[in-house]
């Protein structure tokens, strides 16, 4: 009988240690260390397993190209994944229960069938009924799609050898265990092992497989970070529980763009594209309300035009409230200190709240322009022109910062019907505006009021 040995690992990171600690060592985590038992049988095995054994070649010999794509007939994750699936990459998907995570694997693995490819969807938390039950209301039914419930990597790997498949999809990776490592399915070890197995796998027999994983109450998916790491693409299924879009975020992609989204609407069908999330964002827009502003933002190559809610109203505490949603509060912040130095706005006995409609959330630094110029509206109570569209960075000092791809920005305003686009000046150069839209840069935040408001 193999000999038992007996230890704690992190669940956040992974350390490992002989006993017992109350703060991971690694990262510095509180209670996050788990006791494990593993046989040397398992670590054997798992070594047996790589069956792919290649040479070390030099550099300047191996050829170039590039990685062959599968098309999923779905354009927003093909976006996301930067032009398709990428046969033998190893993709994880993370999300929120019930946010949509199954839905969106199942209508790609029909996509996949239709175009001829073989695929297998394994269910572990889900039986064979249950999920032809959600096919049949997506309407995702092909020939070519396989589906297994099972949780034991063995009877999936036979499974694997009998179907052959192009694409795998394991929903999801905590459900899944490996027999020879006595943990149970979830804990670290078992995860750990479990993606390495199917890492070897899509390497070996160039299968592209995408697992589920499920995500902690902070957000972040669970399971050591180990995981994220060993996987060729990370994604993240987002969305308001209350709001019908879900948005699909690239946060690592050895094949492509972080910075791509892909947006999609749920609906009794199941999941549908939008195609221009730029009138989908404006479509309930009030016009001629004070505090109201639209952003020109970008999201990878896409320019996506949202609108920014700002309200300033009076406060009796000494300490006003400082709330967004969709933006960083910190920016908030900058910004609000920006406008009471430099343009003498008297904003410290004003509770001030600022959000992006739609739940969306903004990162790069080209909202500034618009979050300031939703505050100052909302401040003086003098709504903006229902068609500008605002967009720049704006400096401690007050001055408007010039932004990339301002021409892809006045283009979307543009083809959406907007007047008139405010901008930095230096952004003006090197590209001419398009016929029919008013183009305006301005050098600082003062002038950029001033143009706005009046």
């Amino acid at each position: 009988m193999a000999k038992i040995r007996t230890k704690f690992v992190c669940a956040q990171c992974g350390t490992e240690s002989p006993k017992w600690m109350g703060r991971c060592p690694g990262c510095g985590e509180w209670n996050s260390m788990v006791e494990e038992r593993e046989t040397a049988r398992g670590a054997q095995s798992a070594a047996r397993s790589l069956r792919a054994q290649e040479k070390p070649q030099a550099i300047i010999h191996i050829e170039s190209g590039t990685e062959p794509r599968i098309e999923t007939r779905m354009r927003e994750l093909n976006r996301v994944l930067g032009g398709g699936v990428v046969p033998g990459s190893l993709i994880l998907v993370g999300g929120d229960p019930g946010i949509g995570k199954s839905t969106l694997l199942l209508q790609a693995s029909h996509e996949l069938a239709s175009a001829g490819r073989t695929v297998l969807y394994v269910s572990g938390e889900e039986s064979v009924r249950q999920t032809k039950m959600r096919a049949d209301r997506l309407g995702a039914l092909h020939e070519r799609l396989f589906v297994l419930c099972e949780t034991n990597v063995e009877e999936i790997g036979e499974a694997i050898e009998q179907v052959k498949p192009d694409f795998l999809v394991i929903d999801s990776i905590q459900t899944v265990y490996e027999p020879n490592i006595p943990s149970a399915p979830g804990s670290v070890a078992q995860v750990r092992e479990c993606t390495a197995w199917f890492m070897r796998a899509a390497k070996v027999r160039g299968i592209a497989t995408v697992l589920v994983g499920h995500v902690t109450k902070e957000g972040a998916i669970a399971g050591p970070r180990l995981l994220e790491h060993m996987v060729d693409c990370v994604l993240y299924f987002e969305g308001e529980r209350h709001h019908s879009y879900r948005l699909l975020r690239a946060v690592k992609n050895r094949f492509g763009s972080t910075n791509e989204i892909g947006i999609f609407e749920m609906s009794e069908a199941g999941l549908r594209e939008v195609a221009n999330p730029s009138e989908l964002f404006l479509s309930e827009r009030p016009l001629g309300v004070s505090g109201s502003t639209v952003a020109a933002s970008m999201e990878g190559t896409r320019p996506v035009l949202v609108e920014l809610q700002a309200l300033v109203a009076p406060t009796m505490f000494p300490s006003p409230r400082r709330m967004s949603a969709g933006i960083d509060h910190q920016r908030m912040a900058l910004i609000i200190a920006v406008l009471e130095k430099r343009i003498g706005l008297f904003l410290q006995n004003q509770d001030a709240y600022l959000n992006v409609a739609g739940g969306v959330r903004l990162d790069e630094p080209a909202v500034d322009l618009a979050a300031a110029v939703s505050l100052a509206s909302s401040f003086r109570d003098v709504p903006t022109r229902p068609y500008d569209v605002f967009f720049g960075e704006v400096g401690l000092t007050g001055e408007v910062r010039a932004v990339s791809r301002a021409e892809q920005r006045v283009k979307e305003a543009a083809k959406l019907g907007f007047k008139r686009v405010i901008l930095p000046e230096r952004s003006l150069k090197g590209w001419k505006p398009p016929a029919g839209i008013e183009i305006v840069g301005v050098g600082s935040v003062e002038e950029a009021l001033r143009v706005a408001l009046g």
